[in-house]
């Protein structure tokens, strides 16, 4: 888990630097910089949080069925961050050969965890009648399969043999955003809540029909750019919505009137989907292209920004030290991350980001004010992951000068 932990800082680091730059390049400071949004975006999903999880999932659904921690796959690691290098190099380049190498490294990456994943169940005589996320995890990786193949063949033009018609990119951008991160952070809600809140979600029996719902609507969201089917994309923005805001029932229902449980991470997570529904709400004006009430094209453009920094990254606030203490220091009472500052700063930066959409007049002002907002938000818990890495190392050096 550790080698996990420390890519996902290093990617921590990049994506502050990304994100400064990108204030500046909307400020005209750094122009030159401006075309590199998907490689700014990839910093965050394939960087920080795709490495978070991939050293998660096994560990948490190992615990759930009585299993010792898996070990660790070098074979998965090496493989996914060889494929990510290779990505990250050629995304910018709009070469092909490093993006088919980097693309196929990380789908081998993602096939090798779903195998683990499902055979977790099957080394355990344990019968649990209590719902785990491993569901949500093998769904949500499943989901990333068709994500690296759509994405990588955006560089190749494999959307004619893959039966695409419509927006290849938005495929993938669906895959990945309604397909694996909202189903696997859905599965660290199943698993973890109890912790974080230290008491149950209000209504467990809730969790079966929002997979159904969750697996489902984002099927149809991808089918829809897929096959250019406007119906299957209402479909799927109404499941998908309706079961996020059932999860999120369920889970804020317990904290009613305890003023103690809303720390600032449980804000951050819970708040944090509010950026998750704008998007979908705005998505008949980018389907239906209607320019008379709202910029389609610049909404098209501009709200997967507002996703990653808004839900994705808020999300990762506080999870990432959550799992960096837990697993740095064999804390099961682990905290989850985040401040206050940071709380007001990211979702201040995502209502400038909307704003800019909006406001013609001031719209390269509010754009790079968004992102001088995030990279503000990215300090206090950079500072955080620092010393608990600070720590982490030297508490591992410790143990390794011990028996000697």
């Amino acid at each position: 888990m550790i080698p996990y932990m420390i890519m996902t800082f290093l990617y921590f680091l990049v994506a502050v630097i990304a994100a400064l730059a990108a204030s500046f390049a909307s400020w005209q400071i750094m122009p030159w910089f401006n075309g590199m949004v998907w490689l700014r975006v990839h910093f965050i999903t394939l960087g920080i949080l795709t490495q978070l999880v991939f050293g998660v999932m096994p560990i948490l659904s190992a615990k759930h069925y009585g299993l010792p921690r898996p070990k660790m796959r070098w074979d998965i690691w090496l493989s996914l961050n060889a494929g990510i290098a290779l990505l990250l190099i050629g995304i910018p380049l709009v070469s092909s050969v490093p993006i088919i190498t980097g693309g196929t490294l990380v789908f081998i990456a993602t096939a090798l965890l779903l195998v683990q994943m499902a055979g977790i169940r099957a080394q355990s005589e344990k019968v649990s009648a209590i719902t785990n996320g491993r569901k949500f995890y093998i769904a949500g990786l499943s989901y990333f399969l068709v994500g690296i193949l759509v994405g990588t063949g955006l560089f190749t033009n494999w959307s004619g043999p893959l039966g695409i018609v419509g927006d290849a990119g938005e495929v993938h951008i669906h895959a990945n955003n309604w397909g694996f991160m909202s189903l696997v952070f859905i599965g660290f809600f199943v698993d973890l809540y109890p912790k974080w809140a230290k008491r149950p979600l209000s209504n467990p029996k809730a969790i079966t029909p929002i997979f159904w719902m969750m697996t489902t609507g984002a099927l149809a969201l991808i089918l829809s750019p897929w096959f250019a089917n406007t119906t299957l994309a209402a479909i799927g923005a109404l499941l998908h919505t309706s079961a996020n805001i059932w999860l999120l029932v369920i889970a804020i229902k317990p904290l009613r009137g305890d003023k103690p449980a809303w720390t600032p991470g449980m804000a951050q997570m819970l708040i944090s989907y509010l950026w998750l529904f704008a998007p979908l709400s705005m998505a008949p004006f980018v389907i239906f292209g209607i320019e008379s009430v709202l910029p389609a094209k610049l909404l098209e453009a501009t709200t997967p920004q507002a996703l990653i920094y808004g839900w994705l990254l808020q999300f990762g606030y506080a999870i990432v030290p959550y799992f960096f203490h837990r697993f740095f220091f064999d804390e099961e009472t682990a905290e989850l991350g985040g401040s206050w500052l940071s709380f007001w700063l990211v979702n201040v930066g995502a209502v400038f980001l909307w704003a800019s959409i909006l406001i013609q007049p001031v719209r390269g002002l509010l754009h790079g004010g968004a992102y001088m907002l995030w990279v503000a938000s990215f300090i206090p818990v950079g500072i955080d992951l620092w010393k608990m890495v600070q720590k982490g190392m030297a508490k591992a050096e410790t143990a390794v000068a011990r028996p000697a």
